[in-house]
């Protein structure tokens, strides 16, 4: 791998953003740092990509595992200028009263301590080389808020909050930060909330046309293209079929 070439770390990514972001990083030269927890996809993306990949199944939500993966990197690798934490999930739908607590605790160790971990480690790097992009998948759910989101909703505003501190901190250096916040995407996203119910995930973007993996690829592509003194500090993007529920009333 020659040190001209820009390497990009990727969480989540087997499959949805992480996949698609990974592929048209690897058409536009990036060596690729690939982190999933499915290892069988994470390897067969690895052999679609012609360019240097290093993939590893990680769990993110092990602080212990995510330290030793830094600790174990190859030199070769190390020098990483983009981190796109794009790992996260929803569980469930249901009110707050009504939801399960084991499925709250995977989304905020995911969501939240996991993009903590790795975002810490990437930083240790980033600060000696005094250059980096970090760009943070937040949701619109972090604004907005609906029925069942509870939870989900609050670690995308921890994602945006965080995303708007650590800009705050690394003022002064060559370090970016994004929060990218996309709406309805028709990805793996809805399968796993429901826990793979298929029909139930379908029924989320009929007559509809909700975004694709694609279009947050191509925004994380502009995001890093950007000359090295603009700053994307966010980009909320959403499909035209879909906008604000606006104020509702309990009508009785």
């Amino acid at each position: 791998m020659t040190s001209s070439r820009h390497i990009a770390l990727i969480t989540g990514a087997s499959s949805g953003f992480g996949r698609a972001t990974a592929a048209l990083l690897a058409q536009h030269g990036y060596a690729l740092i690939l982190i999933a927890r499915r290892e069988e996809r994470l390897h067969a993306l690895q052999r679609e990509l012609m360019v240097p990949v290093y993939a590893k199944s990680l769990d993110i939500r092990n602080r212990k595992e995510v330290e030793v993966f830094f600790h174990t990197l190859p030199d070769a690798f190390s020098p990483i200028d983009v981190l796109v934490n794009n790992a996260g999930l929803a569980l469930g739908l249901a009110p707050a009263q009504d939801a399960q607590l084991d499925d709250w605790e995977v989304m905020v160790d995911t969501n939240i301590k996991g993009l903590l971990y790795v975002t810490r480690c990437v930083l240790e790097i980033m600060k000696r080389q005094n250059r980096g992009i970090i760009i943070n998948i937040g949701s619109v759910a972090g604004e907005a808020s609906y029925k069942g989101g509870n939870v989900y909703s609050a670690t995308k505003a921890f994602v945006s909050q965080f995303s708007r501190n650590l800009r705050a901190d690394l003022f002064g250096t060559n370090i970016k930060v994004t929060n990218l916040e996309p709406g309805a995407a028709e990805t793996e996203f809805s399968l796993v909330r429901f826990k793979g119910d298929a029909a139930r995930a379908k029924s989320v973007y009929e007559r509809s046309t909700p975004l694709t993996a694609q279009d947050i690829a191509e925004t994380i592509l502009w995001i890093v293209q950007r000359p090295g003194h603009v700053n994307i500090d966010s980009i909320r993007i959403m499909p035209l079929d879909q906008t604000w529920n606006g104020l509702v009333m309990n009508k009785k």
